[in-house]
């Protein structure tokens, strides 16, 4: 018997940051997840930030309506960026925090220190239909904060896990794996993703209480060399072996 069944959502940007570097329409974000749905990811990832450096407005219809798969739409915590999403309705809405200047999300986002911004904004998502996440540290208070705002999921940072190495990398995964279980234990749906790749995915996707990494800028990168199916399968390949399916 398999011990879970952890989902794998696709997060498509980096094909779009491709595509706007020249203009135009190729390669297409939508060519991209449909191949995904092909090759068996459970859904699809994709970031509107506010400069629009990756998916674009009108991507989002295309996303929603003609791929057969669960769209997460990654946002910032702004009045804009919600109304846009309760335009669309996609299925998940997960709100990161977001920085003009950055190359790519840095950490999770101050549920705690935000709460009094972010409470109208998740009531909002949540009337439109929309499951809404929150991409958070792996930390109690943020988790507990996160909890009191309702939400059903969190989305748990592993970027600083992925980076380090020898004993910093055993510390990051020990705070990883406690915050799942206090987010099993806080009644929240558990996900993990940021810089996960074929050398760091196993040991976050062996912890019980995570149901669902998404992973992106890896894969995207690594179907340059090996197409994106291939690419697809390998990761899927770690990850079941890593829940023991």
């Amino acid at each position: 018997m398999p011990s879970k069944q952890l989902r794998l959502g696709l997060n498509i940007d980096h094909v779009a940051t491709v595509r706007n570097a020249r203009g135009g329409d190729h390669p297409a974000p939508l060519r991209a997840a449909l191949l995904a749905k092909a090759a068996g990811v459970d859904g699809i990832t994709a970031h509107l930030r506010e400069d629009r450096r990756h998916i674009r407005d009108l991507d989002l219809p295309l996303l929603k309506n003609e791929v057969d798969l669960p769209l997460n739409l990654e946002i910032a915590p702004t009045e804009e960026m919600v109304q846009i999403a309760v335009q669309h309705k996609p299925h998940a809405v997960c709100l990161v925090p977001e920085k003009r200047e950055e190359v790519t999300t840095e950490g999770g986002l101050d549920v705690a220190g935000l709460k009094d911004r972010l409470q109208p904004l998740v009531k909002e998502l949540m009337s439109a239909g929309c499951r809404v996440s929150l991409f958070i540290e792996a930390d109690i208070v943020q988790l507990k904060a996160a909890a009191n705002l309702g939400v059903p999921v969190v989305e748990l940072h592993t970027g600083r896990y992925c980076e380090a190495s020898g004993a910093s990398r055993s510390i990051e995964l020990d705070r990883i794996s406690a915050a799942a279980k206090d987010a099993k234990f806080l009644g929240l749906e558990c996900h993990a993703g940021h810089g996960l790749a074929f050398d760091s995915v196993k040991p976050i996707a062996a912890i019980p209480e995570i149901v669902e990494l998404n992973i992106g800028h890896f894969l995207v990168g690594e179907a340059i060399f090996m197409g994106l199916k291939e690419a697809i399968g390998e990761m899927r390949r770690l990850m079941d072996e890593a829940v023991g399916n």
